[in-house]
């Protein structure tokens, strides 16, 4: 049997244990463990607990469960409701400024959280019942917050990065970096969207007419931003600045957010904190099966020369280099479609990255261009977990309606990988000008 009936069998297994509805570490542990044993025999299955293990035995992987409960313990105070009144406030008087603060609250509360389906929900919460509200359509509602909730995998820290970092060994850091700029553009794209519909319609411009902040309400919301802000300068201060490493920035930001919650949030009850922590090792079991999985099925691939035979084929063939981006970029949409992110990028990473770096591109661009490619997948049926959230919101807005609105913001991230592909150094220039 050739490399390519191979992967083509392995493609199909796979895919049959995800329609059946096996979650999506056991679907790829299955994989590997069937495909391993039908080709390297029975001796394979010592194999399979040490690499099960070997894969989650990273010190770098502890950064994930401590990013998760610091983003946890935010999202259970108003931090993302401060965030979002304290961006209006400044914000009122642009047209369609309500909508601008939404997207800006949801690209700062990212920074804070590193999650999108949390940043969805708890902006969400306060910004589409006061769009409503106001009289904004549907649609720009719940497509500019659900699409704005999307940077939150991608803007530092960010745990999908970590994932891809440790799938393809590239620097975390020079990850978090990387993501900056390109997060910023994304804001910039949407809250441009957002006050040119404003303003073609000419209703939504007077929306705000009633409204007036002076400058002692501007300032008023600030104090409580700042000791956040301070916990995410800290994070990049110690990465950029040899301090620490990012398992160990991850563990001491945590303490601090945790500490910031009970001090200004007073939220120190053991039931609230029971909660928290539930989740957030719920959040992170979930993560870590994934990737040990991930990492078995990848010792499988790579046992059976599935990437390297990839990669020869690549070589191979006489194609130009962004035709073959073209191609892998329309695959990572439709995986995106029926796959979250975390589960992603362990899959196909160590597929797709011989063939990127043979292409001659930089595995921290490409790392970019996946995640916002992943990104689209938040929005889009039939797993955008950003649309369940959006719905769980607001019930009586019909999916059709909240897929409308979100298309635009859709096509804004394609335009954003068409600009970065163009201009590379927005995802590369910060990390090389810093790191090397």
């Amino acid at each position: 049997m050739t490399v390519i009936w191979i992967a083509l069998a392995i493609l199909a297994v796979l895919l049959v244990f995800l329609l059946l509805g096996t979650p999506v570490a056991f679907s790829l542990g299955l994989t590997a463990a069937a495909f391993l044993i039908f080709f390297e025999g029975v001796g394979a299955v010592e194999m399979l607990a040490e690499q099960l293990y070997g894969s989650m035995d990273k010190f770098t992987l502890v950064a994930i469960p401590m990013f998760i409960l610091m983003g946890a313990a935010i999202a259970s105070s108003r931090a993302g409701a401060d965030v979002y009144e304290a961006l209006h406030r400044w914000l009122y008087k642009v047209p369609g400024g309500l909508v601008v603060s939404n997207i800006g609250a949801c690209g700062l509360f990212s920074a804070l959280n590193g999650s999108s389906p949390a940043t969805c929900a708890a902006i969400g919460r306060m910004g589409i019942p006061e769009l409503r509200r106001r009289g904004y359509p549907e649609g720009l509602t719940t497509g500019a917050i659900g699409a704005g909730s999307t940077l939150g995998i991608l803007i530092p820290p960010s745990v999908t990065m970590i994932i891809y970092g440790v799938a393809t060994e590239t620097s975390i850091g020079r990850l978090f970096l990387a993501g900056i700029l390109p997060g910023i553009l994304l804001i910039v794209l949407f809250s441009m969207w957002a006050v040119f519909v404003a303003w073609r319609s000419g209703t939504l411009a007077r929306l705000e007419s009633d409204i007036h902040y002076s400058w002692k309400d501007r300032l008023a919301k600030l104090p409580k931003l700042i000791p956040f802000f301070l916990i995410i300068v800290f994070i990049m201060w110690a990465l950029y600045g040899g301090v620490a490493t990012p398992s160990e920035a991850a563990g001491v930001g945590a303490v601090a957010a945790i500490l910031m919650v009970v001090v200004l949030y007073r939220i120190w009850r053991p039931r609230a904190w029971w909660g928290i922590v539930h989740s957030a090792m719920r959040d992170s079991v979930m993560i870590m099966m994934i990737i040990g999985c991930a990492g078995l099925f990848g010792f499988m691939l790579s046992s059976l020369h599935v990437p390297q035979a990839a990669a020869a084929a690549v070589a191979a063939l006489d194609v130009n280099p962004w035709t073959l981006m073209a191609v892998i970029n329309v695959f990572l949409l439709i995986a995106g479609l029926f796959l979250p992110p975390v589960a992603v990028i362990p899959m196909t990473a160590p597929i797709l990255l011989p063939m990127v770096l043979e292409a001659g591109f930089d595995p921290i661009w490409f790392g970019i261009i996946m995640t916002i490619n992943l990104e689209i997948g938040l929005i889009t049926p039939p797993v955008g977990l950003n649309l369940f959230v959006l719905k769980g919101i607001a019930p009586d807005v019909r999916l059709g309606a909240i897929l409308r609105g979100a298309l635009p913001f859709m096509l804004l991230m394609l335009l954003a990988i068409v600009i970065i592909s163009i201009f590379p150094a927005i995802a590369t220039g910060l990390p090389d000008a810093l790191m090397g």
